[in-house]
């Protein structure tokens, strides 16, 4: 069953283009990553947060993944980080057009 990660952590910058910038190459290898589908980035400047949403296949995959990304975010200086995985109700989904 395909499972949700919800990832989101205090953040100051930098945002838009220059985020995009920074993080390009990090993009490129998640998108390698075992089992995932999609990866939505999140940024709110104002409330100086940042993270993202992610579709994997597995919960399995969703669980690996967090283990390693949470291990690579401490190691770069990102604390305080918030997780949750939640399992997807792909009938209910499909009514309300989520691309899963």
């Amino acid at each position: 069953m395909a499972s949700i990660l919800q990832i989101d952590f205090p953040y100051v910058g930098p945002w838009g283009a220059e985020m995009f910038e920074m993080f390009r190459s990090l993009a490129e290898s998640i998108s390698n990553e075992k089992g995932l589908i999609w990866k939505i980035w999140t940024e709110n400047q104002e409330r100086q947060e940042a993270g993202g949403i992610y579709l994997f296949e597995r919960q399995i995959d969703a669980e690996a993944y967090l283990d390693m990304h949470v291990r690579r975010l401490e190691k770069n200086g990102f604390h305080d980080l918030r997780y949750r995985i939640f399992d997807i109700h792909s009938k209910l989904s499909e009514i309300t057009n989520a691309p899963v």
